[in-house]
């Protein structure tokens, strides 16, 4: 340290005019930030030659780039005096990000989105349970180059230096170019220059193959979100509200049963014969297509594939989407008030003042904000793991299962918490959110043990390992679900469970390609490639509906639905609860056409998938049904909300 001081405070030797070191230090500048947006490139592209590939397919994305590195490069060089120093410091940041976005696609197959910066603070719970993560070979390529481009600044820093109103006015009119860079005509204004597409939404995987990692983020940060509907004004709205009304008719007669309602997010499940070439010695989901035969089932289309289990829950709970929300917002860490503008799925009970929401989920607070937006969706009181074992119910043996609090326990404490909340005379909305079969999967999660034999000709011996621990945790679902259904049939109060698969595994070989590519379900582990039944696939799981009192399903036992993230709730709803909101009935309308709706693809109501919505020939009558929905999601976040107490009524 002191030799750096020492450093700092020496007076450096002038060579050469000023002038001229003013066109060295801004030429410098530019070759620093190139080598900055190189490296970048380098780590999540794996080669040389793919950057070289991106550059000449995408080359005002690649300069764009550049300019984004550059400048600041330029105003901390300025500031500080030192370009070196500035350098390093850019240089770091960038590297930095293309790290975590190679972390991030490892974890789940998707490259980092202006989103998941919302889990910043937690980056390092995320890690752990993502397990080992390892930094690629690409990536100390890379930071050796760059450190031997700042090693030679330092050497040169004698022919770059800038002095008194040169310096000054150089990091003025640089901070000046920034500002405006960070506008959105700014930076419009640029790209259009260079022919880069900056308003047109993709989703995360074109955007990132496109335009880079920087300019990924840089893009998600200024498109804008909804565009409101052609004439939005109260008169417009209130249109839109009669409109509704006339499509909904009257709500439903209230049958005189509550129900407890016991919601389980069972953490990557998913029914394994999907999977193709795996033989299993007996059936690993006995218990669940046993509970098919007396339930409402069908594929959940889940939006998520290894990853965005808090993102599932918030557009489970409250019935929008990513694509409500501007490009890079995280659905998640909203302003409190956005998450107060409709009356969420919990509050369709609780708002009678005859529930009780609680939520329970086996591991601890840490994630997705769940503390703060939990009470705000209307549940009473949120329990994790610390909170679920001191609730003092009978069990024998271990409260771990693999890395993780046990499903089996989990439910145990759900029954303990509907029992007291019965006893208080009140019925109980309970949602669970399970982890036993989280990741990671290596074979020491639940100490090579897998009570059903399985096999693979198209995998190794290492790769059998890792689906193992995938079956085994599937299995333990699957019977902690078993157990949980069998205690209630045992018990007088009617109660609905909606058992689900927040998504499937991400599932990554040991040569890093993922299980799905490996049995020929898609061509490779990057999206931008797969066709649109690939992705409906893959973004799918499973679920049930069951009862302890076959009435409650309204004699639809046995059958077989479409359901999704947004589509589940007021299915439950049309089951249970006829006097829930216009909102949630309209919503329960809108899932009769489209199950998802996001920057990656469009499903229909039937389960056929589009590239989009444009795309899915959908009747005059569903456009409308679609339309209608923006026009209620656009006043409710972006407008006046003229319809939205109207909408929770």
């Amino acid at each position: 340290m002191k030799g750096l001081e020492r450093l700092f405070k020496r007076k450096r030797k002038k060579i050469g005019p000023g002038w001229l070191r003013w066109i060295l230090f801004s030429a410098a500048a530019l070759c620093m930030g190139t080598a900055i947006a190189v490296a970048v490139q380098w780590v999540i592209s794996d080669t040389l030659p793919a950057v070289r590939w991106w550059a000449e397919h995408y080359p005002g994305q690649m300069v764009m780039t550049i300019l984004i590195y550059t400048i600041p490069v330029y105003v901390l060089g300025a500031l500080t005096g030192r370009l070196w120093l500035s350098g390093a410091l850019v240089g770091a940041v960038g590297l930095i990000l293309a790290l975590v976005d190679y972390f991030k696609t490892a974890i789940n197959g998707m490259p980092l989105a202006l989103e998941d910066f919302g889990l910043a603070g937690n980056a390092g719970n995320v890690a752990g349970l993502a397990g080992d993560l390892t930094p690629p070979e690409d990536f100390w390529l890379a930071a050796a180059a760059l450190l031997v481009c700042v090693v030679l600044l330092m050497i040169t820093q004698r022919l770059t230096v800038l002095e008194g109103t040169g310096r000054f006015l150089s990091f003025g009119l640089s901070l000046a170019l920034a500002s405006a860079l960070c506008s959105t005509s700014g930076t419009g204004a640029v790209a259009d220059r260079l022919g880069v597409d900056f308003y047109t939404r993709i989703d995360a995987a074109t955007n990132h193959v496109e335009n880079g990692l920087t300019l990924s983020l840089w893009r998600d940060r200024f498109i804008q979100g909804k565009i409101p509907p052609e004439g939005y004004c109260e008169s417009y709205m209130q249109q839109v509200l009669a409109r509704v009304d006339e499509i909904l008719g009257p709500a439903g007669e209230d049958q005189g049963i509550q129900p407890n309602i016991i919601m389980i997010l069972s953490e990557s499940f998913y029914d394994l014969n999907r999977l193709p070439d795996i033989q299993y010695e007996r059936d690993p989901l006995e218990n669940f297509h046993r509970l098919e035969q007396e339930s409402i089932s069908g594929n959940f289309h889940s939006h998520y594939l290894g990853y965005g289990t808090g993102y599932i829950e918030m557009s489970m709970l409250y019935g929008i989407n990513g694509l409500d929300l501007p490009p890079g917002s995280n659905i998640c860490f909203q302003d409190d008030a956005l998450y107060e503008r409709f009356d969420a799925l919990a509050e369709q009970y609780t708002k009678s003042g005859n529930y009780r929401a609680e939520m329970l989920h086996g591991f601890d607070n840490s994630l997705y904000n769940r503390t703060v937006t939990y009470p705000m969706l209307g549940f009473d009181r949120l329990l994790f793991s610390e909170d679920i074992q001191k609730l003092g119910f009978d069990w024998e043996g271990g409260v771990y299962g693999g890395y993780y609090l046990k499903d089996s326990y989990l439910f145990h404490g759900m029954l303990d918490r509907m029992a007291e909340i019965n006893a208080e005379g009140k019925q109980a909305f309970l949602y669970g959110i399970t982890m036993e079969n989280h990741q990671p999967f290596d074979a020491k999660k639940f100490d090579y043990v897998c009570q059903i034999g399985v096999e693979c000709d198209k995998l190794g011996r290492d790769d059998m390992f890792i689906v193992k621990t995938m079956l085994e945790g599937i299995t333990r679902a699957d019977q902690a679900l078993g157990e949980l259904t069998d205690l209630l049939r045992e018990s007088l109060e009617p109660t609905v469970v909606v058992f689900f698969g927040d998504h499937r595994p991400n599932l990554f070989m040991i040569d890093g390609e993922t299980v799905y590519t490996k049995l020929g379900l898609c061509p490779e582990n990057n999206t931008v490639h797969w066709t649109k039944e690939q992705m409906n696939d893959l973004y799918s799981t499973d679920y049930l509906i069951w009862a302890n009192d076959a009435a409650l399903l309204q004699g639809a036992e046995g059958t077989r639905r479409e359901s999704s993230v947004t589509a589940l709730g007021p299915q439950l709803l049309g089951l249970t609860c006829p006097q829930a909101s216009r909102y949630w009935r309209f919503l329960e309308k809108v899932s009769e056409v489209c199950l998802t709706s996001t920057d990656q693809y469009f499903v229909d109501g039937a389960g056929q998938a589009s590239a989009d919505r444009e795309t899915a020939a959908l009747t005059p009558e569903a456009e409308e049904l679609l339309d209608l929905r923006d026009a209620i999601v656009y006043d409710a976040l972006y407008g006046k909300q003229y319809i939205t107490d109207a909408m929770n009524q």
